[in-house]
């Protein structure tokens, strides 16, 4: 329970709307809700002071379950309706919640542009690897060779590396989750909300209707410690309880020992979030699981960069304008300096 600025005390469920909530039981869209809503009840927002807003797909019903000003638009779409009313309502906090055929085939052109521009926005974008909500069809992150109801053959198609693009995109906050390590993703969720412009998370999320198990072998007990690795700013890259580690060769990854005489902690790659380059490398740390010594998963915040955000910078230049030139005229807009009189 938290206040916020010294009126009634705000709880999660002051964040939970009278809607029934309607994903398949097992979903771990379930999960993502859960901490969202726990996040702004620790934040101290008062729910008038939040939007949700989404494209289309299982996620995108998410505005009907949290009880805030929200929006669920068309397929693809979000980026545009959250630029204009970040633009023009500053002073709210704005969510987008995207999947990955949402925000990746038909709103792939969309979000370049949001992440480009660097409004302060908190994308969190779901990725089952499938299309759920139109029934199972193959999806922009499905592996090759997925056999699904538009694939019954296999996937010809070679998948997005989502967090790869938006690295591609200049997205100033990068990060990763998963919906079965609730504790990890609220932690992820606070670094982004605070995140002054685009921060964008992928969040791994299961879909146990239409692709089920997508991600198990980086969240069960027996197969998440040698298959992921958890990154902190300043720290080691160290995987299976701290007897593996990562070594950069050059600017090539490599896994190493760090017990019985193996490599030292100080000889690993150090994370730092502040790091473009090796961000990249981070972000492309992508080896199927089941080959032979892949290398492990990567999860947390890839990459921060403090770039001053499109709505200050347009704030800024509306201010100049009224400074330097008074009010406007439309009619020398129109005309603009480039005129010629034909005689």
């Amino acid at each position: 329970m938290s206040t916020t600025n010294g009126t009634m005390p705000v709880e999660k469920i002051d964040f939970s709307s009278d809607q029934e909530v309607r994903w398949c039981p097992g979903c771990g869209d379930y999960s993502i809700l859960k901490q969202v809503q726990t996040l702004l009840e620790q934040s101290g927002k008062r729910k008038e002071e939040v939007v949700f807003i989404s494209g289309i797909g299982c996620s995108s019903r998410f505005p009907y379950y949290m009880d805030t000003y929200g929006l669920h638009s068309i397929h693809g779409r979000a980026p545009a309706l959250v630029s204009g009313l970040r633009s023009v309502r500053p002073e709210l906090s704005v969510w987008m919640i995207t999947g990955d055929g949402d925000a990746l085939s038909i709103g792939g052109n969309h979000i370049i542009h949001l992440l480009r521009r660097n409004l302060d926005v908190n994308v969190l974008l779901f990725n089952n690897e499938i299309y759920g909500l139109t029934k199972g069809q193959y999806s922009p992150t499905s592996p090759e060779g997925a056999v699904t109801r538009s694939t019954p053959m296999g996937s010809t198609d070679h998948p997005f590396n989502p967090l790869a693009l938006v690295k591609g995109a200049d997205g100033t906050f990068i990060a990763r989750s998963m919906d079965r390590d609730p504790k990890h993703m609220r932690e992820i969720l606070a670094r982004a909300d605070a995140h002054r412009g685009t921060s964008l998370v992928e969040i791994y999320q299961n879909c146990n209707v239409f692709n089920d198990g997508a991600f198990e072998v980086f969240t069960e007990k027996a197969t998440k410690p040698i298959h992921t690795i958890f990154v902190e700013h300043g720290k080691p890259l160290t995987f299976a309880n701290g007897t593996r580690g990562i070594k950069l060769n050059g600017m090539t990854p490599v896994i190493v020992d760090t017990y019985a005489g193996g490599t030292s902690l100080e000889d690993l790659w150090i994370h730092d979030e502040r790091d473009p380059f090796k961000a990249s490398i981070l972000v492309r740390l992508f080896d199927d699981p089941r080959l032979e010594g892949a290398m492990p998963r990567p999860f947390g915040v890839f990459y921060v960069n403090d770039r001053p955000t499109h709505e200050d910078k347009l704030r800024a230049q509306v201010q100049r304008s009224k400074e330097m030139k008074g009010p406007g005229d439309l009619d020398m807009l129109l005309k603009g300096e480039h005129t010629w009189t034909i005689q």
